[in-house]
């Protein structure tokens, strides 16, 4: 993800602007585009400063959240169970999540899910 322009910048580019340039010769003048420039001066306005927000993060797991109980309670009540398998129970409850969206579900909750093995059986043959 590329990095927000330096606050410096955006206050020269407001200084200019505040200086009489127009919003568009303003970002000419410091190499930025025109849309960043009226960004800035709106933002400037509205805030009264133009530091950038901030970045990234994670804007889609409140909907899992919301069913952390329901899915957490699925995994109670079998510890050996796949994220497929609780994938096709949440669906018989109406939701639907990707493996994807489980698997850190799960990471988040710090809950690990493994298949217990299966011993292999024996190669020692009965005597007779």
């Amino acid at each position: 993800m590329a990095k927000a322009l330096s606050v410096d910048l955006r206050d020269r580019v407001i200084g200019a602007i505040a200086g009489g340039l127009s919003r568009r010769k303003a970002a000419e003048r410091f190499g930025v585009s025109a849309a960043s420039a009226i960004r800035w001066s709106a933002l400037k306005r509205d805030v009264g400063d133009v530091l950038p927000k901030r970045q990234g993060g994670d804007r889609r797991s409140k909907r899992i959240e919301a069913h952390a109980a329901l899915i957490l309670a699925i995994v109670e009540e079998t510890t050996d169970i796949t994220l497929a398998e609780v994938q096709a129970k949440l669906a018989e409850q109406g939701l639907s999540f990707g493996i994807g969206t489980l698997w850190r579900f799960f990471d988040r909750h710090a809950v690990t899910l493994k298949k217990s093995r299966r011993m292999r059986p024996s190669r020692t043959t009965p005597t007779s």
